[in-house]
């Protein structure tokens, strides 16, 4: 996952945006109506979205409605889950030499140099 997608996603006003196209394609006015925000922010927002593959335009007549590209939304889930699902490794450099059990409590280390100096 790139970082213009996390940039996207991070944003409550662009992930309401998101919430509210996975309804169904909306037009930059009906998404302004319906998520409170204006036209001109709503605007901004999908560009945001759009250029983070997020959303996909298709133009009908003189309006784009906007709808989620769930491909790219997969892809998203596919990488949090990886996240969720990585295995905890041990430390492995010899000076840290805390066991696995300790790994997550490593806020405690104390570098060689600065041993016996506190």
């Amino acid at each position: 996952m790139d970082e213009k997608t996390l940039k996207a996603l991070m944003e409550p006003s662009r992930f309401l945006l998101l919430q509210l196209m996975a309804e169904r394609g909306y037009c930059v006015r009906a998404l302004a109506y319906r998520s409170g925000l204006s036209e001109s922010a709503v605007s901004q927002h999908l560009k945001v979205l759009r250029e983070a593959d997020l959303v996909l335009g298709l133009k009908r007549g003189y309006y784009t409605h906007y709808s989620l590209n769930k491909e790219a939304l997969g892809r998203v889930v596919e990488a949090f889950v990886a996240l969720r699902d990585a295995e905890c490794q041990p430390c492995t450099r010899p000076f840290y030499g805390c066991p696995e059990s300790e790994h997550i409590q490593c806020k405690s280390y104390v570098p060689p140099e600065r041993r016996g100096k506190e």
